[in-house]
């Protein structure tokens, strides 16, 4: 009863339905349903990879950002993905800069302070998608008409388009400013009827290749395996634009050791999506997660052959889904999934430190955990421990069902003289239990390597 209750919670925990044409928009009655369940099942036995979950030590958040909520008068915001700029000249005024979906974006101080929110824009029609801000990744030095520049860039999977903006740290109207070119064109789609149906632009990380200079986005499609790899390029008036270089599709299916085949059960058409990504610059290694498998490790430029580092717990696990209740079933466990990581794996966020050194972070979100592996391909990026960010007083909670997660190793000023790890929250606290509520937590990083070296 505990794995399937599991399964049942898991299926539920991502909102990225809600607001979009076409879809069912969960009520609050199946939220607090989902509360219900989940506190049953904290009242039954645990299994083996629930007391793996809870034997992990819990890091607190020194701060967290204003409460977004996802309804009308909260102006459909939902926290997803964070970035962390560094402020070269003055570290102690850096940001994070993050997505909040159809609230666009919010860029906050490290005191976790709001200062900016940039809309989503409009939907082009009145039956189109609004614009919709998934995950951000920067990029920095980037040479434009205007002069080199740092850039934070979202994936919008509203429109299937990038949007990118520059970073003025003292600019009048806020740091961000829109240097999208206007031209720019879906990703994926090659018309509004299809960019409505939301098979969009999803995932995102940036790199900059060292033996070219050149700057890339690594974007994955909603609902499908495809990644693809776009090239951003100036344009005129110090706009930025995009060409796609080449895209890749990772297995969709995928053959057991007892010779049968499995694939990961979903909405049918569905097929099982990657959103978390990160690129380590050290050799042009991407890491990207597929959600309902594990994690990936392929070549940045998509060539290769991709391989699995790491695998969900529920990988192999077959499983029925029922339309009437949109939820799926789940069979008897075979055995064939990982130790580590509970699905959904998301929010993947690459700490560099010197000689090499380093860790991918992974948040593991169907136990509100997080997994970091060793950074050097030469040891094969083992598992070396994990952590739970947990509740620091009973104003200041914890981070559940982690969405994005970004970190930085580097000193910012007297708050984070070592670095921060920023997370989601998916269910912040204490707030309003009849509105949906996330933010953002930051972490101290030395705390969290305190914990993983534990």
């Amino acid at each position: 009863m505990t794995d399937r209750i599991a399964f049942m919670a898991n299926s539920r925990k991502d909102r990225s339905r809600r607001n979009e044409p076409g879809r069912h928009r969960p009520s609050y009655g199946r939220l607090a349903l989902v509360t219900a369940v989940a506190a049953l099942a904290a009242t039954l036995p645990l299994n083996s990879g629930a007391l793996a979950a809870t034997a992990l030590p819990a890091v607190q958040p020194r701060a967290e950002t204003p409460a977004l909520h996802d309804d009308t008068a909260g102006g459909d915001a939902d926290a997803d993905d964070p970035a962390i700029w560094r402020n070269p000249a003055d570290p102690g005024r850096s940001l994070v800069v993050a997505t909040a979906k159809q609230g666009g974006l919010r860029v906050y101080d490290l005191d976790a302070r709001e200062v900016q929110s940039v809309a989503a824009p409009a939907a082009p029609g009145p039956d189109d998608a609004p614009g919709r801000f998934n995950n951000v990744d920067l990029v920095h030095g980037l040479r434009l008409s205007s002069g080199r520049a740092d850039l934070a860039v979202t994936s919008d999977r509203g429109s299937d388009r990038l949007r990118v903006y520059r970073i003025d740290r003292d600019r009048a109207g806020g740091p961000l400013t829109d240097v999208t070119d206007p031209a720019a064109a879906p990703v994926f789609s090659s018309s509004q009827e299809e960019i409505n149906e939301q098979r969009t632009a999803y995932g995102l990380a940036t790199w900059t290749d060292p033996s070219t200079g050149r700057s890339y986005a690594l974007v994955s499609r909603r609902e499908r395996t495809s990644i693809a790899l776009v090239e951003l390029t100036a344009k005129s008036g110090g706009k930025v634009g995009y060409r796609k270089v080449r895209t890749l599709d990772l297995p969709a299916e995928f053959r057991l050791p007892n010779g049968t085949s499995w694939s990961p059960c979903g909405e049918p058409g569905e097929l099982p999506q990657v959103e978390g990504m990160v690129v380590d610059p050290a050799g042009g290694t991407l890491y990207a997660g597929q959600e309902d498998v594990g994690i990936w490790r392929l070549r940045a430029d998509l060539t290769g052959k991709p391989q699995l580092v790491d695998k969900v717990r529920e990988y192999g696990v077959p499983g029925t889904y029922d339309p009437s209740t949109e939820e799926c079933s789940a069979g008897a466990d075979p055995g064939y999934g990982g130790k580590h990581l509970k699905a959904d794996v998301e929010g993947l966020t690459l700490l560099r430190q010197g000689r090499g050194d380093g860790y991918l972070l992974a948040s593991s979100q169907g136990d509100n955990t997080f997994a970091a592996y060793d950074r050097e391909l030469s040891d094969g990026n083992e598992y070396e421990g994990g952590f739970r960010v947990g509740a620091a007083s009973a104003a200041l909670d914890g981070s559940e069902e982690c969405d994005g997660a970004a970190v930085l190793g580097e000193p910012l000023g007297d708050r984070y003289p070592h670095g921060l790890l920023v997370v989601q929250d998916g269910h912040d606290a204490p707030g309003d239990p009849e509105r949906p509520s996330t933010n953002f937590k930051f972490v101290d990083l030395d705390d969290v390597l305190d914990a993983v070296d534990d």
